[in-house]
């Protein structure tokens, strides 16, 4: 298992927090400096990079968040065997 790529459940949970607590600010940060830059497009064009930016930040980051939000896998197999008599 030395060599396994994948994440732990407690690992995706605190790379998840580190993502939204300090990456999701710094990429908004990042997303209204660009549109700044653009000396003010019109607001459909706003509209339309804020939503494909906000789209896009989530993409690499796919698999740590997936399964956070539900139980640890690996406590429930721990809890139901147990149980076992």
């Amino acid at each position: 298992m030395a060599g396994d790529p994948t994440l732990s459940y407690k690992a995706r949970r605190r790379w998840s927090l580190v993502i939204l607590l300090v990456g999701m600010p710094a990429y908004i940060v990042v997303a209204v400096t660009l549109l700044n830059w653009l000396d003010r497009p019109p607001l459909w064009v706003e509209l339309l990079v804020y939503v494909a930016l906000g789209i896009l930040w989530a993409l690499p980051f796919k698999f740590v968040f997936r399964g956070v939000g539900q139980a640890d896998p690996k406590a429930e197999d721990d809890r139901d065997e147990s149980e076992e008599p």
